[in-house]
């Protein structure tokens, strides 16, 4: 093994983290061992949060984010909540500023143990999501999986929450779809040059609604934070909702506010499961012997 540094294994509602702390180091966590990583029983995760120092004022930490197939994300919500669980333990502070690809994040452990994450700010043009061709209106393009006279999926909205994201709106259980059939194929649909997350919504009321995520680089979770925001602003940016509204993944419920000066701000649990080091080089672990 290598140099071993500190890292957590936590979850946001089922959304399996790993947090590393590669503070004090220059070099970054590799994909090599984000796969291997990946791969073990233990370990197996959706994302994992490396945590960088700074330079930068008024900011905190640097995120890097990468996904379980070794690709770099720019946004994960449910792991910035982990984040921030994991550094207010160990410096007894309830709020924090992080720089991630996706700009600059705020969050906020709350007194009740839930989390708060500015998201930062909703895009909608279709050069910023990006698209691969251009749809003056993004509430709902041209894409659809099944016959074109009766397809199964059709019309998502699309947005960007730092990352791609194509909802699809439908009116029975969410659960009815057999998105790990079509998340691949519509993850790497040409019309998103950086891949996407699809996720599948179904509206209750004005203020909750239902959704599955199929995750770039991922695939199906148990929640994704940035798509439960990108839902519920695409919902309320179609009126099918209020622009605050509970989102229920699978994992359990996300709540979510569009508030009018535009922030995204997401809501919810983070639980720590066990620690230990790892290499961040080669993806080699142990985990602390109280939980060896």
């Amino acid at each position: 093994m290598g140099s071993m540094v500190p890292f957590a294994k936590m979850n946001g509602l089922g959304n399996d983290i790993v947090v590393i702390d590669m503070r004090g180091r220059k070099d970054a966590v590799t994909a090599e061992a984000a796969i291997a990583l990946a791969g073990g029983d233990r370990t197996g995760f959706d994302q994992i949060m490396a945590i960088h120092d700074t330079d930068i004022d008024r900011i905190d930490y640097r995120i890097d984010i990468l996904n379980r197939d070794g690709s770099r994300a720019q946004a994960c919500g449910n792991g910035t909540r982990c984040v921030v669980q994991a550094l207010a333990s160990e410096t007894g502070r309830n709020s924090f500023t992080f720089k991630t690809l996706a700009g600059i994040l705020n969050a906020e452990e709350h007194e009740d143990g839930l989390i708060s994450v500015d998201m930062g700010l909703p895009e909608f043009a279709w050069d910023r999501i990006p698209l691969a061709e251009e749809f003056f209106d993004t509430t709902r393009i041209e894409l659809q999986i099944g016959p074109i006279d009766a397809p199964v999926l059709h019309s998502p909205s699309v947005m960007s929450m730092g990352n791609p994201h194509a909802i699809f709106w439908v009116k029975d259980d969410v659960w009815s779809y057999d998105l790990e059939r079509f998340g691949p194929l519509l993850e790497n649909h040409p019309i998103f040059p950086e891949r996407a997350n699809i996720s599948i919504a179904r509206v209750i009321d004005d203020k909750s609604m239902d959704l599955r995520t199929w995750e770039r680089g991922v695939g199906l979770t148990r929640a994704c934070g940035s798509a439960a925001c990108a839902a519920a602003v695409s919902a309320a940016r179609t009126a099918r909702t209020g622009r605050s509204v509970t989102v229920n993944v699978p994992g359990g419920p996300l709540r979510i506010e569009w508030r009018a000066d535009n922030h995204v701000i997401m809501t919810g649990p983070a639980d720590w499961e066990f620690s230990g080091e790892v290499d961040p080089l080669s993806g080699e672990w142990r985990a602390d012997e109280a939980v060896a």
